[in-house]
């Protein structure tokens, strides 16, 4: 398996050698943290400045990789990179709409640290840190909420105890969803022990790992991190590119550690205003992930999180914008478009009805009758009549 990756940028904001550029501890200890550590990278506008403030003081905290931040464009404060990382006082708008807990996690958990939804998979929040927090998170309200002293993965096999005790009991979850924060950032010896306690129960019959770390912190994804995610017999890595700018030597080097090691990979992008809201972005994303053997899963709309209006885009852009994707790529390259309903309901998968018209069946001659006629909408624009057999 060749992990090998290119060195780092010239203009990297540490001054770090090439061997510890590649480390993934490294790169996780010398995340940005601070405002003097981003104005040392960036042209800072007056809004990053605030922004920035604030989240220290309150909110989502602020974390950038040294090789996410390597992306960013130093000058340009629409550069899609620096949007996801860096804080904006626009965060402290609420709009109508707006959630502090968009998908009801709060009031589904089952159990300390599992959260149940849906009747046969559960949700595992096995820690609350990350590489990079990005600033439309879901659970913001959470993450990056432990002391310095905890550290990443403080949520110990004990302390989950009483949700692997709980999916004992309900075999009925047979699918578990493994996230966080981002457990990618655990040691390879805790994600194996997780898994192995979820391997030994039964009826879990597969695990989905939710890490952005092949995005933001491709470093991570060494051999035994692949060894440790193949501690559960059937696993699936769910990553979350959002932009063909993600898609670079590091991250496909780790993409094809994953694949190559026998591990699926998918991707949910979220749909972002000013990011990825036009065709042009998704078409080049989207081909861009399937070929380096990514199979785009979906592309969400961006959950009502408080802070958050100006990231998100309303529904018919998203309906829009996946009516003019089909047809444009493969099949294979295009993801479904969903709605996690606010309050914890549920995901809604929703397109652009093809339908123009219906007939019914009529009834011709005695004992006859005519068939149904269907008329769609090509991605074209054409209207072709589908008629049904007699």
């Amino acid at each position: 398996m060749n992990l090998s990756l290119p060195l780092h940028p010239a203009n990297t904001p540490l001054d770090a050698p090439n061997q510890q550029w590649g480390d993934w501890k490294w790169q996780a200890r010398h995340a940005l943290t601070t405002l003097k550590q981003l104005q040392e990278r960036f042209q800072l506008t007056p809004e990053e400045v605030r922004g920035t403030a604030r989240a220290l003081v309150q909110g989502l905290p602020l974390s950038v990789t040294p090789y996410y931040a390597s992306l960013g464009d130093p000058v340009d404060p629409h550069c899609p990179i620096r949007q996801q990382c860096i804080p904006n006082i626009l965060e402290d708008t609420e709009i109508p709409g707006d959630l502090q807990d968009p998908l009801g996690e709060e009031k589904h958990e089952v159990a300390p640290h599992l959260v149940q939804r849906y009747p046969d998979r559960a949700l595992l929040l096995v820690t609350d840190r990350c590489g990079v927090y990005c600033r439309f998170c879901t659970r913001s309200r959470m993450v990056g909420q432990g002391t310095p002293e905890q550290g990443p993965g403080a949520r110990n096999l004990k302390s989950l105890e009483p949700a692997f005790q709980y999916l004992r009991n309900h075999p009925e979850v047979q699918d578990v969803i493994v996230s966080g924060g981002d457990p990618g950032l655990l040691s390879d010896a805790r994600i194996a022990a997780v898994l192995e306690q979820l391997a030994n129960i039964k009826s879990v019959q597969w695990v989905r790992f939710a890490t952005r770390t092949p995005v933001t912190l491709p470093q991570r994804v060494t051999p035994g991190f692949c060894q440790a995610l193949r501690s559960h017999p059937s696993l699936w890595l769910m990553t979350h590119f959002n932009h063909p700018k993600e898609i670079t030597p590091e991250s496909e080097a780790a993409c094809a550690a994953l694949v190559n090691a026998g591990i699926p990979v998918m991707n949910q992008s979220v749909l972002l205003r000013g990011i990825n809201d036009d065709v042009a972005t998704l078409e080049s994303l989207f081909r861009g992930l399937v070929r380096i053997r990514v199979r785009p899963y979906y592309l969400l709309q961006a959950d009502p999180v408080r802070g958050t209006g100006h990231f998100r885009t309303p529904l018919q852009t998203g309906l829009d914008l996946m009516a003019q994707i089909q047809g444009r790529v493969s099949g294979i390259a295009v993801p479904k478009f969903i709605v996690d309903t606010p309050g914890g309901h549920g995901k809604v998968a929703i397109q652009k009805d093809p339908v123009i018209s219906r007939t019914a069946p009529s009834m011709d001659l005695p004992g006859t009758t005519m068939p149904g006629t269907t008329t769609l909408r090509t991605f074209r624009g054409e209207h072709v009549d589908y008629v049904d057999p007699a």
